[in-house]
């Protein structure tokens, strides 16, 4: 059954666009909150740097189930409010749920019998793993009807989508730097004095007041697009009662029709995807870590100094990302020019592929350097010379660039190459973020395993990332078709025009 569209026949106002899309600046703001500070906040809970990479698990399969189930869901939905605005209300309500677990699971598991001396708390783990669980189900249920929710005001127009997507990924970095910059600001937690108890100290306190402004932030961008920005709902006869009886099924039917239903070119994005998204993990999951632990010597299981030494180096490393997400937001708008230069956009995703797999490898080598440096020195309790923690925030900015492109052109190619499969926004959604989770999940599953084999640290996990780059790049750029011509994809510097 061929549903009918509930879209206008014009793009709606540019500004509409932009209210919908800071919904993404909410998003990424917790979002980088968890790469930053997460996985160090974990193993304060006493759970092993090995399994760490397991509770990270919960994000890629909700994003395998719950983002085509719900894409699919509000390409179908006929509530009166519209498509797509029910499901970004529901997953803002549940973001803000998720993120107090997390940020009160050290209070929560001590009121509950967890004791302050012992290193492991299984009460607040338990906490805090329902809380990341419903956090990243949240944010598949907000993502996946945002982006759906932009292309219905672009009424099929596919530069107005290709603007509204730069938009979107243009507030994803706004929402990058107030997430990297919360974190790496060590007395936040004075804003909110009440976050600082018995059971949660400083740094967890740091935490928890960094989700409550990103919960008021959320809710804040969320109901400004729900209330002003309004949709056009299905009517009743436009999605038929046996197909709402039978919705599971109907899923499953569409979205092996839309497997079977790609040509080459799709699949060869899909490969290059996924190969990249493999690549990129390991440094997303641990680059605040590799911080405290590789390039600073710190070690959160270790002494007062020790410890002190490595929340310094997560820090550090959170202040890296923000340079990271300025860098993102100022290379996006030169992606369409220099890919004009080097012969298209494929040759440029293969480009910054081969500067993400030098930068990987480059970590090796900082780390190395780092600790030659601590073993002629005695191996002090002090931050690392000023050179090498330079050397490190540089690797963290030119990370900016090839993310960048993994941001935006994934996302451009597949909507020009699935432009005649004839599945919703959703659903067409969800099938390319199946390349994104399954790598997340292999990830997941391991790097803990493979960096304890090598002695527990994250620098083999970063190896891997280099050369699955390196393949990554080789096949952008002579496997990869190049789109037929079209309108600038660079969305941004179309907005301007």
């Amino acid at each position: 059954m061929v549903m009918e569209s509930a879209d206008t026949e014009t793009p709606s106002p540019l500004r509409k666009i932009i209210v919908v899309a800071a919904i993404a600046a909410g998003v990424q703001f917790g979002w980088a909150l968890q790469l930053s500070l997460l996985t160090p906040y974990v193993q304060t809970l006493g759970v092993p740097h090995a399994w760490a990479a397991f509770i990270w698990l919960c994000g890629p399969i909700s994003g395998l189930l719950v983002q085509p189930i719900v894409g699919y869901s509000s390409d179908r939905c006929t509530s009166r409010f519209g498509r797509r605005r029910p499901f970004i209300a529901a997953g803002a309500c549940f973001v803000a749920m998720a993120v107090f677990f997390i940020g009160f699971a050290k209070d929560i598991g001590h009121q509950a019998g967890d004791s302050l001396e012992k290193s492991t708390k299984p009460r607040a783990v338990a906490i805090f793993v329902t809380g990341f669980w419903i956090l990243d189900v949240a944010n598949n249920m907000l993502q996946g009807p945002c982006r759906a929710f932009l292309a219905d005001l672009s009424a099929n127009d596919h530069q107005r989508m290709r603007i509204a997507n730069g938009w979107y990924s243009f507030f994803m970095a706004v929402g990058n730097v107030l997430g990297y910059g919360a974190g790496s600001y060590s007395h936040l937690h004075k804003i909110l004095p009440f976050t600082t108890t018995t059971a949660c100290d400083v740094y967890c306190a740091n935490l928890k007041t960094c989700f409550i402004i990103d919960i008021i932030f959320l809710m804040s961008v969320t109901i400004t697009a729900v209330t002003t920005v309004k949709e056009t709902p299905l009517t009743g006869n436009k999605v038929g009662t046996e197909e709402k009886g039978k919705l599971y099924g109907a899923f499953i039917g569409e979205l092996v029709t839309a497997f079977k239903t790609l040509k080459k070119p799709m699949w060869i994005l899909l490969l290059v995807t996924c190969l990249n998204w493999i690549a990129w993990f390991p440094f997303l999951l641990y680059d605040t870590d590799w911080m405290g632990r590789e390039v600073y010597g710190g070690n959160v299981k270790g002494n007062a100094a020790q410890q002190k030494l490595y929340d310094q180096g997560v820090r550090a490393g959170a202040l890296g990302l923000m340079i990271n997400s300025i860098v993102l937001g100022f290379a996006s708008l030169g992606l369409e020019p220099v890919s004009r230069l080097i012969g298209g956009v494929k040759n440029l995703w293969g480009v910054v592929n081969l500067v993400l797999a030098a930068c990987l490898g480059g970590t090796v080598w900082i780390a190395k350097v780092a600790e030659a440096w601590r073993a002629e020195h005695g191996h002090p309790i002090v931050a690392p010379p000023h050179n090498i923690k330079s050397s490190a925030l540089a690797v963290f900015g030119l990370l900016g660039i090839p993310l960048s492109v993994t941001f935006s052109i994934p996302f451009a190619l597949a909507s020009i190459y699935c432009s005649t499969a004839g599945a919703g926004q959703g659903l067409s959604l969800g099938v390319l973020n199946l390349s994104i989770v399954i790598p997340q999940m292999f990830i997941s599953v391991v790097s803990g395993p493979l960096d304890a084999q090598f002695g527990g640290g994250n620098l083999p996990a970063f190896v891997l990332g280099s050369i699955v780059a390196a393949i990554s790049a080789l096949l952008a750029i002579f496997a990869l078709p190049n789109p037929p011509k079209q309108p600038s994809l660079n969305p941004v510097t179309a907005a301007g025009h």
